[in-house]
């Protein structure tokens, strides 16, 4: 049995934006069996000892799948994609095309966005200046973005992989800004994505894990 562990709470500003929900929409589209394992976060349980064992900077979420032990989002979703031959072509470039996706959404397009939003919301101070600087990184990799996305609906083509999950997941850092406005083709992406059953069904049990209101989970 897959587990995955998961939030089971989360301080107000972090409800509806962890990473373990990404997991949880790969998953239904796959159409794994898993179970959750879902930790305090608020008690400690992500700096316990058994689960610095599991996690070596202590991140949800985490993955245990007969024996394997994932940290980090885009490792889990690349074990699970070639583990169910699921949401990752068969061909070697094609794998690659994909695997290059995840992690440019990960490690270029998400750390300006995610500091963009915590900017907005007062954690890095109020500083204008470094707000359009970041917004000036954002647009450009969002000018790249439309790019890719031109003439089909998914970021490697016409199919849905994990990479449209990574992608779709990092956009929803901007989602209260109008940073997408401009880029017609990513804004269609990202709605066509979360419109995806799966991601619905993700967010439900997102938000039942953590005794929220749906309305809290993006």
């Amino acid at each position: 049995m897959i587990t995955l562990h998961a939030f089971a709470n989360m301080f107000p500003g972090g409800i509806g934006e962890t990473k373990d929900i990404r997991i949880q929409w790969a998953l239904e589209e796959m159409g794994l069996p898993y179970e959750i394992k879902a930790l305090d976060y608020l008690g400690g349980e992500a700096d316990s000892p058994a689960f610095s064992a599991i996690s070596p900077f202590n991140q949800i979420p985490v993955l245990e799948d007969d024996g394997l032990v994932i940290a980090e989002s885009c490792a889990i979703l690349i074990h699970l994609a070639e583990k169910s031959a699921c949401l990752m072509p068969a061909d070697e470039a094609g794998r690659l095309r994909v695997i290059q996706w995840c992690f440019a959404a990960t490690a270029t397009v998400q750390p300006a966005l995610s500091m963009i939003a915590m900017v907005d919301a007062g954690v890095m101070g109020k500083d204008p200046a470094a707000r359009e600087f970041l917004v000036g990184l954002a647009t450009r990799w969002l000018a790249g973005l439309e790019r890719q996305l031109e003439g089909h609906d998914w970021i490697t083509g016409d199919d849905f992989t994990i990479a449209d999950i990574t992608l779709a997941d990092v956009l929803r850092e901007i989602r209260e800004t109008d940073l997408m406005d401009g880029y017609p083709n990513v804004k269609a992406f990202y709605a066509r994505a979360f419109a995806r059953p799966a991601r619905r069904r993700a967010r439900e049990l997102t938000a039942e894990r953590m005794g929220v209101d749906l309305g809290q989970i993006a």
